[in-house]
């Protein structure tokens, strides 16, 4: 997908395939992989959101680029506490722009953060809470942030989950009440639009719904481009069922009731196999 596009490979999706521009046309022409389309420049500047998926997708790509020297030598980053897309360019135009050329240590922590998040168990992720990590200064914020993803040790249900089941107790009974976002109730946004999507799907269609009312579905392409169904989703009125009430009240858990088979980072959770965040004490519960 990053490589050069084989000419004998014309129709497999390719990083270029979505990005327009002058210079996005030239390189599409050409059929430049990443490497070869970033050694045209003087300089790359990485702009980077500082929420969890960004911090993944830099980590993921600063270890991608580490072989090439011609590449990372380079590059440099710019990281805030703002998000970077929610801005308009007028305003960045304005920003004083703070960029720190890309060194060892920045391509070292995300080689180690990316090799965390993508072991057999959440063990080596949370040992990253244990090394520097001012390298990537937004990094430990959505170390901690996907850790609380994890099923935690009282709900069996996530930070997000559960975040939406407060928000349903609070009286915001539609789908899209809570999904996260800009001055929005619900602030957390350590996951995207879709998979958020898929964790309502989860807490509503399974055997023992937690949250009842949810008239369509599945949260899927399909589901967006038939205009009635996704109507009706987003006019969806839904209410806590008892074991979902049962979960605010902290007095049940969720995989006690229903079968949990997800991703997170390369661990696969199952009830058999279910790691777990303490959240009193901010550590990791072994299955």
């Amino acid at each position: 997908m990053y490589a050069p596009r084989a000419a004998s490979h014309g129709a497999e999706p390719h990083w270029l395939d979505n990005l327009t521009g002058g210079l996005v046309e030239d390189a599409r022409g050409r059929g430049l992989g990443l490497i070869e389309f970033c050694e045209r420049f003087d300089a790359v500047d990485l702009w980077v959101d500082p929420d969890p998926n960004s911090q993944l997708q830099l980590a993921w790509l600063l270890d991608y680029l580490r072989p090439h020297v011609g590449v990372t030598s380079r590059l440099a980053i710019l990281q805030t506490d703002h998000f970077i897309g929610a801005r308009q360019p007028v305003e960045l135009a304005g920003w004083q722009r703070h960029l720190a050329p890309v060194r060892d240590h920045h391509l070292q922590t995300a080689s180690d953060a990316w090799s965390a998040w993508g072991a057999s168990t959440p063990e080596a992720w949370f040992n990253l809470l244990n090394q520097d990590l001012a390298a990537l200064p937004q990094l430990r914020a959505s170390v901690v942030a996907l850790l609380e993803e994890l099923p935690s040790l009282g709900s069996g249900l996530g930070a997000s989950e559960m975040r939406m089941l407060e928000l349903l107790s609070a009286g915001h009974d539609h789908p899209y009440d809570l999904f996260p976002g800009q001055e929005k109730p619900n602030e957390r946004q350590t996951f995207g639009y879709w998979e958020i999507g898929a964790l309502l799907d989860g807490l509503a269609r399974c055997p023992v719904p937690a949250i009842g009312g949810l008239d369509e579905g599945p949260f899927d392409l399909d589901m967006h481009e038939d205009p009635d169904r996704h109507q009706r989703y987003k006019r969806s009125r839904l209410a806590l069922t008892g074991l979902g009430q049962a979960i605010v009240d902290g007095a049940a858990d969720f995989s006690q009731y229903n079968p949990v088979h997800r991703w997170w980072g390369g661990t696969e959770l199952t009830n058999e196999r279910l790691w777990r965040w303490d959240v009193e004490s901010r550590s990791l519960v072994a299955p």
